[in-house]
């Protein structure tokens, strides 16, 4: 697979301050600096000096929110495998961000290179997406999996501990 134009960022040694701050944002990522020192006991300025290097490092992602695609008119989940010409990757990524429904899509290593998460409507839809996918230069085949339920879903709060 070929290297993403993003650059990796490599793993930030993360101090206890900085856990306390990234738990209490998740809990509450709307959390204003000013509530985060006055909850945490912390001078305004530290507090918004770490968010600033934890965004610079890449630990957090600025000005950015988990939306709930169900509020948005898109209930349904899928997850597409996909195998992929590595000839023609860069075509196809530049087809596949085309394609609003997909949410997310990460470079895999084993039997197939990608997995494309997608939302929809209904099924009909995955259906339709999926089509697209396929159609993106470079796809030699795909697999689908509907999300029935989510179990357990994006956390990273116990890692802070």
């Amino acid at each position: 697979m070929r290297e993403s134009r993003h650059t990796l960022t490599t793993m930030t040694d993360l101090d206890a301050t900085d856990r306390r701050i990234l738990a209490a944002l998740d809990d509450d990522p709307r959390a204003s600096v000013q509530l985060l020192a006055l909850t945490l006991g912390l001078a305004r300025g530290t507090v918004h000096a770490r968010l600033d290097r934890l965004a610079r490092e890449g630990v957090l992602r600025r000005n950015s929110v988990r939306i709930s695609a169900t509020a948005l008119g898109l209930p349904m989940r899928a997850f597409v495998t996909a195998a992929v010409d590595q000839d023609q990757f860069d075509e196809m990524m530049a087809d596949m961000a085309q394609i609003d429904e997909v949410i997310e899509c990460v470079g895999l290593a084993g039997e197939n290179d990608l997995m494309i998460q997608i939302v929809a409507r209904d099924a009909d839809h995955v259906y339709d997406v999926t089509k697209r996918i396929k159609k993106c230069r470079g796809i030699d085949r795909t697999a689908t999996s509907i999300v029935l339920r989510e179990l357990l879903g994006y956390r990273f709060e116990h890692l802070l501990v």
